[in-house]
């Protein structure tokens, strides 16, 4: 079970990356694409940096800790809140008072970068109707809409391109950290805003098969482990007799 999620996790990442360094269009005209880990895109696309399709700089998080609990306030997002299906977590809840999150607010289609720590370079798409905002660890990427929608950058930032990026960036640091600067240097493909749509839709729909095999899978694995460690406890315990 454990060798099937890994393999399914794998092959993920493969139809993503193919999905957003490709296109969908078996028969388009391709150019080299002046990126080692992109390699050859449609030859109508675009490489530039990331911050080429910013509205702004990107900004880090406050250096708040998390303290409150209060859900009247905006629910303050650490990358520990963030499963790995992108998810926020219901169980690690903390809140920041209003007027220590103003200038930290997110909004609908804003990404979240990890920095540093072991979960560097993981991302999050804000895509929900909450007040929230986020933690010092993380920077904030706000895409111009006409140019990038955020979801095609978030399923960009789960692609082996992505993986081979963030790889070369730790090459050139004996430190595990990416900050702003470097994100905002990362080249990546831009497909059409049409194209753009069709990709998200097509990736979203075999995520949703995937992720449901993995967590069956998953859930599988759970249950075995625990059934293996009730059998060892009744064991060493007396309670279950030995022949």
């Amino acid at each position: 079970q454990q060798k099937r999620i890994a393999l399914l996790q794998e092959l993920k990442q493969s139809v993503i990356t193919y999905a957003v360094t490709k296109g969908l269009n078996p028969n388009v005209e391709m150019k080299d694409s002046g990126v080692e880990w992109i390699g050859e895109v449609p030859s109508h696309w675009e490489v530039v940096s990331l911050k080429r399709v910013l509205k702004a700089k990107m900004q880090y998080g406050a250096n708040e800790p998390a303290e409150s609990d209060d859900i009247s306030c905006p629910r303050y997002i650490r990358i520990t809140d963030i499963t790995a299906n992108g998810e926020l977590r219901p169980e690690t809840f903390k809140s920041l008072e209003e007027d220590k999150a103003k200038d930290y607010l997110l909004e609908k289609g804003d990404v979240l970068f990890a920095r540093s720590g072991a979960t560097v370079g993981k991302t999050f798409l804000f895509n929900s109707d909450i007040k929230a905002c986020y933690a010092g660890y993380l920077i904030k990427a706000s895409c111009i809409r006409k140019r990038m929608r955020p979801e095609f950058l978030y399923y960009y930032t789960q692609s082996g391109a992505y993986e081979c990026w963030k790889n070369s960036v730790f090459i050139q640091s004996t430190i595990q950290n990416i900050g702003a600067d470097k994100y905002q240097m990362m080249y990546l493909p831009i497909p059409t805003i049409s194209e753009q749509e069709t990709i998200i839709g097509y990736v979203r729909k075999k995520c949703r098969v995937f992720d449901s095999s993995i967590s069956k899978a998953q859930h599988q694995v759970a249950l075995l482990q625990e059934y293996k460690q009730s059998l060892i406890t009744e064991v060493v315990t007396g309670k279950r007799k030995v022949c």
